[in-house]
């Protein structure tokens, strides 16, 4: 259903640059956003559309910005101005600049510099780290942390021997929560795409999206993982330009390789539908390593791959097997080795609410399970230290290659395994959490829900 043209939301006269957007009835709790048109376009009505979401979003994530890495948030603006944007290409100033534009039609309050260091937030810990090592400062901050459970698989893995690809989001709950977008984008140039995504944000962050060129994306983060290149390109502008433009996995690789800045780095898992290959690009600073295959499987839990790359660029223990990281891919291995042949859509859902700890050997709520829930571990391991929570696996997206030539995914808010979380109680548990308490919300699992472009 059609919840409203974006022409008709507040202006009178409607704008010309609203005329092929639109936005949706939210379904299982997520908004769908039409976006078409020039890049300026696409972010004016980004901004208009989503102005409120947007804002509230800002406000989550500025807060746990300035909180986790004991910065005021002046340090991110300055260093969105002067060291992020001058390696931003033309096309994405366009848009960013759209989207200040867009919020501030609908009485948005947010310049340049902050829309684009929220759309930088996930790399923005890495220049940290960066600047308190150049300048000699010790620092007490949170650092850059680790994100995501996913693989993708094809050939005798699968069941129709064509690809499968999924993806859990591991954040905080309070900007978890808010990570509802579907965006629908249909550029001038380039491929369209649908992916989820964060309100203000170009690219879709935890990065799982599938384009008209048959590419399918996703990634999880490197633990422990450090360096960052000030000269590079922000990992924001090639994450989706490689979303837009990519019609092959060369293509993909070859993207995300130009002008690397080594923030926010990850293990990219990528498919193209129309050969039925998959590929992992584990894209260090130093180190870069592309495998493929047409018949096999990659999974990511926030391991280095590489021994070279964890032993140069991380201070990752992959020997420790009590680490959410590795007990993660240990349990990823036994689901890709007893559901050979079986995989698809349906069997990705439920792998995506696994709660099997291969560690502990046996079914718990914790960090240690491809369904995370760090709010109710004991423990804290890997980045996830205490104090712990609230955090954990926030939402969960599924594709196959023959939904994906429909341009279509199956996403779900909360926790796959479908245990809801309680704000209030969690805080009443842990009062050092109370900085959290304006932006903390309840997190509800919802259902399984097909979105497709439209």
């Amino acid at each position: 259903m059609l919840l409203f043209v974006a022409a008709a939301l507040v202006s009178r006269e409607p704008d010309p640059r609203l005329k092929k957007a639109a936005r949706y009835a939210d379904r299982g709790g997520w908004i769908q956003v039409h976006l078409e048109g020039t890049p300026a376009e696409i972010g004016y009505q980004h901004g208009y559309l989503l102005a409120n979401e947007i804002a509230d979003n800002f406000n989550a994530i500025s807060i746990e910005m300035t909180h986790d890495e004991k910065r005021n948030w002046d340090f991110f603006r300055k260093a969105a101005r002067e060291v992020l944007w001058p390696h931003v290409e033309q096309e994405y100033r366009e848009e960013l600049t759209g989207i200040v534009e867009g919020q501030k039609a609908r009485g948005g309050k947010l310049d340049l510099w902050d829309v684009v260091a929220l759309n930088a937030w996930l790399e923005l810990p890495y220049y940290d780290k960066w600047y308190d090592q150049a300048s000699g400062t010790a620092s007490n901050a949170a650092g850059p942390g680790d994100h995501c459970s996913a693989f993708v698989a094809t050939g005798s893995y699968t069941k129709d021997g064509r690809v499968v690809i999924a993806h859990n989001n591991w954040t905080s709950y309070s900007s978890g929560e808010r990570w509802n977008i579907i965006f629908d984008i249909v550029p001038a140039r380039g491929n369209r795409m649908i992916m989820d995504g964060a309100p203000g944000i170009i690219h879709s962050g935890d990065d799982f999206g599938i384009n008209s060129a048959g590419i399918m994306i996703t990634e999880t983060t490197i633990g422990g993982f450090h360096g960052f290149d000030p000269a590079g390109v922000p990992e924001f502008a090639r994450a989706r330009k490689a979303m837009q433009y990519a019609a092959s996995i060369d293509d993909f690789a070859r993207i995300m390789k130009d002008g690397n800045n080594g923030g926010y780095a990850n293990n990219w898992l990528v498919a193209d539908r129309k050969n039925n290959e998959v590929a992992s690009l584990e894209l260090g600073l130093k180190n870069v390593t592309l495998q493929r295959t047409k018949d096999g499987f990659f999974v990511g839990s926030n391991f280095p791959v590489d021994p070279k790359l964890a032993k140069e660029e991380t201070d990752f223990n992959l020997d420790d097997p009590s680490l959410s990281n590795n007990a993660r891919h240990v349990r990823w291995l036994q689901l890709m080795a007893e559901n050979k042949g079986k995989i698809d859509v349906a069997a990705a859902q439920r792998f995506l609410g696994d709660h099997y700890d291969t560690y502990d050997k046996k079914t718990e709520y914790d960090e240690r399970t491809l369904c995370g829930h760090i709010d109710a571990s004991p423990r804290g391991s890997g980045s996830w230290q205490p104090p712990y929570g609230p955090a954990g696996a926030v939402q969960n997206k599924a594709a196959d290659a023959a939904m994906a030539e429909k341009m279509t995914m199956t996403a779900a808010l909360g926790h796959a395994c479908g245990r809801d979380f309680n704000a209030a109680e969690h805080l009443a548990k842990h009062p050092e959490f109370a900085w959290e308490k304006g932006i903390l919300h309840d997190m509800k699992a919802r259902g399984w829900t097909k979105f497709s472009a439209r």
